[in-house]
């Protein structure tokens, strides 16, 4: 072999494998043969090339098509349909689609290993079998946690996923459903801001006490029932006590700045009829009406009642005085009784499973009064009684958590007397905070007068009593038209609250002498 000349370049190193990947191999080290061979010119820099791979992979990833999860159905019973394929938190919401035009949205209720479990908030008539569950994006919440708590061993709170729903002033004087979607055909909603319906819980230490009392514009609750601001009650009545009247009448004639009215699990005839002849444009104008009437899917009740609670609390941050008024909670209690038992949760009192005595209090605790000279949501709740049954699991459950009851009496109906409030059944638990020891005392003077004739009031109308046997029952019989002209109130009549406690001081002065 020939000896190489003095100052040629060295020759290339090769590779005796011509398999393609040692081809590659070798194309690669001859590149960089070239650029550390004698007399290059070509400098290598490591940051520079970094730098052009990054810009290049920034670029296609700018320009690539996003990839979108997506799972199949594959089971549909009952209310409850089951999906694979995604992994996704409890609350998230999915679509599910079939061919070009049906669809339908869901909610996830629950999983099981790999199965989700859905809970349509629309129709699903032609959904089959391996249609596609594609996940709606929604915005995230991060939870709060008390003073001191740990969110996690990294120290990074987690977030999760919740429903953002439209608020504020747009809403007042409209009727929407309980995705904020307009019912009453008076346009699309441009409301600027949107609340989550998975708020965070007031911190009970920084609540404001309830320390003013509420003009509802009805004379027996005024007087004997008296409710605070930031105070939530219970409305215990069956069908047709003249419930839905007394709503609308506190609707139209409470001091507040703003009413939401949640119909949840109603008939539809009764909701139109709430908001033309009960509510009226006078009550309507200031009030926003959440819709969720007994024929929507369970999944919009539950969310309904949410949506409602959302509303009010949004104006309460807002420095206002709120009135939320919901019927019924027992309509929401029902709901969530359909879900939990088409998931597989096993029934417990009354066919009522226990995550329906979580929901309760989870809802009833976000009213009340805010933080730090913040506004005011002063709740009243319906709760229907089955055959009057005051034991009724969720009558008995709201009594426990509400801050008072007004039971409707239907024998006083029965009579003719409107509204039917039962004052020796009802109580305001905050009364005594905001009250002063008169009013409590001439309070008390009426309802035992009124609960002693009625106690006897078999024997007085049958002609057995002999007047003067008992002075305290001839007190009582004297007193007894006096007080039911007072307890009732015909439902276009507004009762100013000083107007109320000047008739029953006046009546208990001068029958509350031998009380």
């Amino acid at each position: 072999m020939p000896a190489s000349r003095p100052g040629a370049a060295a020759s290339p190193p090769t590779s005796p494998i011509s398999t393609p990947r040692c081809r590659r191999a070798g194309s690669a080290r001859l590149r960089r043969w070239a650029r550390t061979r004698p007399g290059a010119t070509a400098v290598h820099d490591p940051a520079a090339s970094l730098a052009r791979f990054l810009d290049g992979c920034a670029a296609r990833v700018r320009t690539a098509a996003p990839v979108a999860a997506s799972g199949r159905l594959t089971r549909v019973a009952g209310l409850v349909m089951e999906a694979t394929g995604l992994k996704l938190p409890v609350g998230s919401t999915c679509r599910v689609v079939q061919g070009q035009d049906r669809a339908a949205e869901a909610e996830v209720v629950g999983f099981n290993g790999e199965r989700l479990f859905l809970m349509p908030s629309t129709e699903i008539h032609g959904l089959t079998a391996g249609s596609l569950v594609m996940p709606l994006e929604v915005q995230r919440l991060a939870p709060s946690y008390p003073d001191g708590a740990e969110p996690g061993a990294d120290g990074a709170a987690p977030e999760e996923t919740t429903k953002h729903l439209p608020v504020g002033d747009a809403l007042l004087g409209r009727v929407v459903d309980g995705a904020g979607r307009p019912l009453d055909r008076l346009g699309p909603i441009s409301a600027a801001h949107r609340a989550p319906l998975a708020a965070r819980p007031v911190n009970p230490i920084e609540r404001q006490p309830i320390e003013r009392p509420l003009d509802v514009g009805v004379r027996a609750i005024n007087a004997m029932l008296t409710v605070g601001r930031g105070q939530r009650m219970g409305l215990f009545a069956g069908s047709g006590v003249g419930k839905s009247v007394l709503l609308g009448m506190m609707a139209r004639y409470t001091e507040a700045d703003v009413t939401v009215v949640g119909l949840i699990g109603e008939r539809g005839r009764e909701v139109k009829e709430f908001i033309d002849q009960i509510l009226g444009p006078e009550g309507l104008a200031r009030s926003v009406v959440v819709a969720a009437p007994a024929d929507a899917a369970p999944l919009m009740r539950l969310q309904g009642a949410a949506y409602a609670t959302v509303l009010a609390e949004h104006f309460r941050d807002q420095g206002k005085n709120v009135l939320l008024i919901m019927d019924s909670l027992t309509r929401y209690a029902m709901a969530q009784r359909e879900i939990a038992l088409a998931i597989g949760e096993p029934p417990a009192t009354k066919g009522y499973p226990p995550s329906v005595f979580a929901k309760l209090p989870a809802l009833v605790e976000r009213a009340g009064n805010g933080t730090h000279g913040a506004g005011s949501i002063t709740a009243f709740y319906t709760v229907l009684t089955e055959g009057d049954d005051q034991q009724d699991p969720i009558a008995d459950s709201a009594r426990a958590i509400l801050d008072g009851h007004i039971v409707l009496n239907r024998a006083l109906a029965d009579t003719g007397h409107y509204p039917a409030i039962d004052i020796e059944q009802s109580i305001s638990r905050a009364m005594h905070n905001i009250v002063g020891a008169d009013q409590q005392r001439h309070a008390r003077t009426l309802k035992k007068l009124f609960s002693r004739y009625q106690r006897s009031r078999d024997l007085i109308q049958v002609g057995a009593y002999v007047p003067g046997t008992d002075p305290e029952l001839d007190q009582a019989i004297a007193a007894h038209d006096s007080i039911s002209n007072f307890l009732q109130q015909d439902m276009q009549a507004r009762a100013p609250f000083p107007e109320s406690l000047s008739l029953m001081t006046a009546i208990a002065e001068h029958f509350g002498g031998a009380a």
